[in-house]
Parts: structure tokens; C-alpha cells; sequence
């Protein structure tokens, strides 16, 4: 029986870090993803020879639900800020936010000389970077099929055009001294797409013919067997949905779908409706998407919001953001009632042309049932057939394998499962389980003309922006948002004089916390435990000096009393609330010829996590 893949991605480990192996010193390629790897979203990865390094792609992920005013998930790039001075440039494959929407934060951290990628995606890149201040910190440069680019010494890459669910998509073939490596970027198999711009499947076909060193594959539909519907699979379905409704249509998809826009607006223009544009990142995709000739369609389609409120129901189009559910997102705003300019009413049709991606099921659910329960008709679900995957299946997946015939293979982009799953249809196609693993974030893959093993780790994780978008959540932060989600605050404020006595009463205040004990006896037990560490422990934190003056160690008596606070707090509530614990004390101490005094105090802050 052959030897499962994931065992040997543990065991291979045949090269070492400074690219020596048992032979003796031979070339490198270090691979290094950091983020897309076990998940959806921000891919991000790095190849790394010598002192040169290149990016392929710098995307995000959205925040889960226990993210509390989290916007944004990056990728940790320590690696990057630690070797900054050896970044040549970047390869952008598509313009996807889970490929592109970190550059301007990441930017903000490190220069990038140069990113080369598709028109479309520079475009959109373009107005990021001026909106975030960044601009200037790199340079764009736009590329078209079979275009060839150099970074530095090392690395020559070729765009190698695809087909996937955005416009001018890319795989690419990267040039490196071990030898060619092929990141097929996100990518399914459309012999028949919209906008007429095939797979350069021959490209490929020649390279497979020079002779690929390791394929490095997008898996994110691995589990499905046979091929994905094209396209234009998508027009016929939703042009009977849109001649059977009556009143108004919303329309939501995923804002960079521009094949799906495309289809939208024809079918809009065929069946006479007038299109209202809303969401803000809706709008930016449509504007550059026709500026560059991808979206094609007359201005006269389109009215602002406020324009069609005159035109008849069955003449009106609302094409929308919010195919995911998003909390900010237009349609979960009308689905809730709180969009300042569009309510629901009965005869309104509601399309999601799209499906939940992992982790937005519940959200999307949600606003499909607000949606329903005011009067709309709403229109969803995989056998509807108004929604395809942008990602290749098993069978199109064997076919980038059959092609390309790489020596050494690299399942990317997906959670576990689908890595596994790509692995074993490696495994089919003839590359052997020794030659291939699969692996983590943060993994460093050391791949030589005859080997390729997990070398080192670096550091991986999470970065998270918030609502501000101007600064990284840390986890503290995070860890204090949650305890005040899941079990509210409690704030002290105790005032202790050089005596080690009570100067005053103790203020207690409880926001959020459910408890059926009365607050004034959980008030009385705090001041009973801080009367009971002065009265049992002062002397721990209290001496006097040679010349009579007395010394206190204010902050180990602060971190005392805040360890004996916590544990009384979780034996009483049996939960866990944030505690802000703020300990006043005198700022000089008395002289010697004057008695303790608890007068003109210092504030001291704390903020603890309750722990048993």
C-alpha cells in the first residue's frame, strides 16, 4: 500500500536550511506561503534564492464572529519586515481581495520595487494604494499573455493566461536557478468564456515539453469530482429568472465577478431594465472594469439610486453588494431595514448569484430569511443554476497535471481536506507520494532539482485590522473585546495609603455582568479581599529604609491584589469578566517626622483577564 502524502510531508525533510543535503551543498528554492494554506483567503506566498525574494499575490480574509470589530485578517508578515531588503518585486496572478487586498497594508510596512500583474488588477490595485497613502512606496506595472518579466537575478516569470470567474486572470511560469516552477493561480477550465479569452492551454503544454520542476496548484474544488459548468452555464438560468419576476430585481454576486456582471447588465439590457448600482465596492469594479473594455454597455443603462424611484417596478435592476452576508454590506442593510434608500416591498425579486464561501453560511442564511420575511421573492441555492465556481474540479484538475507533468507537486489554496484530496489525485496521475507534501502556513519548502521536504518554519498567524483600518489588532486587544462580548467588565478603583490601609471606600462598578448575587454584596467581598492582602500581606510589599523613609512596591502589592480580585471573581460568578483595576497611592512618601499620609494620590491602571 503507497505511503499516505501527509505522512511524508512530516518525514521528508531531506534538505536542509542552507540548501546543503546528504550529497553534499547543492541549489535552493525556498517556498514559503503564509497564508492560504488550511484556509480560504489571503494567499500570500513567497520564493525566496539566496538573497533574493519574490511575492506571489498578498491577499485577506474576513474576519470571524468572535473577531469584535475586526474588519480586515492579514497574514503575519514578520518574515517580510525581517527580510525586506531582499524583496525584488511581486507577481499579482488575478484581482481578487483574497490575492490583492493586503498590499496596501503590507506596504505601509515594507517597499515592494516593482508589481507586474494584470491590467485589471493594477487598476483596482492603483486606487488602493492612493487611498491608503501608499502609492508611492512601489511601482505598477501592467502585463499582458506570454508577457516575460525579470526580478533581480534570480527569478524570470511568464503570465500564462487562465480562465477563472474575474477577468484577465493569470497562471504563471516562474523561472528559477533549481529550475521552472508553474503557480497556476486560481484557475478553472472554461472552453467557452464570456469574454472570449481562452486558456493558453498550449503554453502550458510546452512547458510540460522543456520540463517542470514542481506544479504549485490551486485545490480549492479537489473534492469535487468531474469539471465545473462554464460561464456561460449561468445566462440561461438567470435570464428565466429575471422574465419571471415582476417587480423589481435585486441582484447580488461578488463585486469582482466581472464575467457575472457582465451577464447581469446584457440580460438587463435585454429584458429593458434600468440598472441602479449600490455597494461602494460594486461600483469601483464596474468603473474600472469598463474603463479597461472588459465590462461593455451603454452609460444609459445606468441611474443613480434616486433616479429610479419613477420608473415602474418591472423596468428596475438593483445590482448590489452582499452576496456574503457581510454585516456593512448593502443588501444585509436593506435585508435589516437600516438602508437609508431602498426598503423591501412585496414583488421585489432577490437573486444570490453566488454561494456562501466557508464560514458565511450562517450570515448569508440570516439575511435570506430578513429578506423573505418582508415579502421579497428570493431566489438562492446550488440547483437554481445561477451560480458557478470560478475554481477548476478533479477532472480539470488532472488535466493541469497532465500538461504541465511536473516532477514535484504542491497542493495550494484550501482547506485541509482539499489539499489531501488534490494530493491523492496526484498520486493518480502517475506523481509518486515522496514527491510531493503537503503543508502549513509558515512551512519553508526547500525544493532542488531532486528533492522537496518542509526545511524550517517561520513565524505565521494572523494580523487583524479594525474598523479604523489605521493600526493591527494585537491579540490582547482582541482576547479584553472578547471577555467584554462573552461576560461583561468590572472596574475598581481602590485608593491605599503608606500605611497599608483603605484610605477610602472601594468603588465598584459591573457593566455586562450577569449574576444573581446582589451588587452590594459583591461589592462588600472585593473590599473584604483587598482589606484581607493588605491586612495578611503588607509586610511582603512594605519596609522601611535606613533613614527611616518608607519604601512600598506599589505594583507587586497592584499585582496581588488583582490575582486575589480574579480568583474571587471567578468562584463567585462562575464566568469570566474583563477587570480594570484602577489602585490610587499617595506619590511621596512621608518623612520621617510626619505620620502616613494618603493624601495627593497616583493613578495606577490594570486591566487583567479573570483566571482561576
Amino acid at each position: 500500500m503507497t505511503n499516505s502524502p501527509i505522512t511524508l510531508a512530516k518525514e521528508k525533510k531531506t534538505v536542509s536550511k542552507n540548501g546543503s543535503t546528504s550529497k553534499g551543498s547543492t541549489p535552493t528554492l525556498k517556498i514559503i506561503p503564509l497564508g492560504g494554506l488550511h484556509e480560504i483567503g489571503k494567499n500570500t506566498c513567497v520564493f525566496e534564492f539566496e538573497d533574493e525574494i519574490i511575492l506571489v499575490d498578498a491577499g485577506l480574509a474576513f474576519p470571524t464572529d468572535g473577531m469584535h470589530g475586526v474588519n480586515i485578517v492579514l497574514p503575519d508578515m514578520t518574515y517580510l519586515r525581517e527580510n525586506r531588503d531582499k524583496i525584488k518585486g511581486m507577481v499579482v496572478t488575478h484581482g481578487h481581495e483574497d490575492h490583492i487586498g493586503g498590499i496596501a497594508f503590507h506596504l505601509k510596512q515594507f517597499d515592494i520595487p516593482v508589481i507586474y500583474g494584470p491590467r485589471l488588477a493594477m487598476s483596482l490595485l492603483e486606487g488602493k494604494l492612493e487611498e491608503a497613502g501608499v502609492s508611492d512606496r512601489t511601482e505598477l506595472r501592467s502585463v499582458s499573455p506570454r508577457d516575460v518579466v525579470r526580478f533581480g537575478k534570480h527569478f524570470v516569470v511568464e503570465y500564462i493566461r487562465n480562465t477563472h470567474s474575474m477577468a484577465d486572470s493569470f497562471t504563471v511560469a516562474i523561472h528559477t536557478p533549481v529550475g521552472i516552477v508553474i503557480h497556476t493561480g486560481d484557475f478553472k477550465i472554461d472552453h467557452t468564456p464570456v469574454d472570449g479569452e481562452h486558456f493558453d492551454l498550449q503554453r502550458l503544454a510546452e512547458y510540460g515539453e522543456k520540463g517542470i520542476l514542481c506544479l504549485i496548484s490551486d485545490s480549492t474544488n479537489a473534492e469535487v469530482p468531474g469539471y465545473t459548468p462554464s460561464e456561460r452555464s449561468v445566462y440561461p438560468n438567470l435570464d428565466r429568472v429575471f422574465s419571471q419576476a415582476e417587480g423589481r430585481i435585486l441582484v447580488t454576486t461578488f463585486a469582482s465577478s466581472v464575467h457575472r456582471l457582465n451577464i447581469i447588465l446584457d440580460l438587463a439590457k435585454k429584458q429593458g431594465r434600468t440598472v441602479a448600482v449600490v455597494g461602494r465596492s460594486m461600483l469601483n469594479v464596474i468603473a474600472h472594469a469598463r474603463n479597461l473594455g472588459y465590462i461593455k454597455c451603454e452609460d444609459s443603462l445606468f441611474q443613480p439610486l434616486h433616479a429610479i424611484r419613477s420608473l415602474p417596478d418591472e423596468k428596475v435592476l438593483i445590482l448590489t453588494t452582499g452576496s456574503q452576508g457581510e454585516p456593512m454590506s448593502a443588501l444585509t442593510r436593506i435585508a435589516n431595514g437600516e438602508h437609508r434608500k431602498i426598503k423591501i416591498r412585496k414583488g421585489d425579486t432577490v437573486v444570490f448569484s453566488a454561494n456562501p464561501i466557508p464560514g458565511n453560511t450562517i450570515a448569508v442564511v440570516n439575511t435570506i430569511d430578513k429578506l423573505m420575511i418582508q415579502g421579497a421573492n428570493v431566489i438562492y441555492g446550488r440547483n437554481q443554476g445561477i451560480h458557478v465556481s470560478g475554481h477548476g474540479c478533479q477532472e480539470e484538475h488532472k488535466l493541469m497535471i497532465a500538461l504541465t507533468r511536473p516532477k514535484f507537486f504542491l497542493p495550494f489554496h484550501g482547506e485541509h481536506r482539499m489539499l489531501v484530496q488534490h494530493a491523492k489525485v496526484a498520486q493518480s496521475m502517475g506523481i509518486p507520494a515522496e514527491n510531493m507534501v503537503i503543508i502549513n502556513n509558515g512551512d519553508m519548502v526547500g525544493l532542488t532539482t531532486e528533492s522537496i521536504g518542509v526545511i524550517d518554519q517561520v513565524p505565521s498567524g494572523i494580523e487583524l485590522v479594525d474598523a479604523s483600518r489605521s493600526g493591527v489588532v494585537k491579540d490582547d486587544v482582541l482576547k479584553e473585546r472578547q471577555q467584554l462580548a462573552a461576560d461583561g467588565v468590572v472596574t475598581i478603583a481602590a485608593a491605599i495609603g503608606w500605611d497599608g490601609k483603605l484610605a477610602a471606600d472601594t468603588a465598584t462598578h459591573l457593566r455586562g455582568v450577569v449574576s444573581s448575587i446582589e451588587p452590594n454584596l459583591l461589592k462588600k467581598w472585593i473590599s473584604q479581599t483587598i482589606e484581607g492582602v493588605l491586612s495578611d500581606r503588607w509586610s511582603e510589599f512594605s519596609r522601611t529604609l535606613e533613614d527611616g523613609t518608607p519604601e512600598v512596591d506599589w505594583t507587586g502589592l497592584q499585582n496581588q491584589l488583582e490575582r486575589d480580585i480574579q480568583r474571587m471573581l471567578r468562584r463567585e460568578l462562575q464566568s469570566n469578566p474583563l477587570l480594570v483595576f484602577l489602585m490610587q497611592n499617595p506619590q511621596e512618601p512621608p518623612t520621617v517626622q510626619e505620620q502616613p499620609a494618603t493624601t495627593g494620590r497616583r493613578r495606577t491602571r490594570s486591566t487583567a483577564k479573570v483566571a482561576s
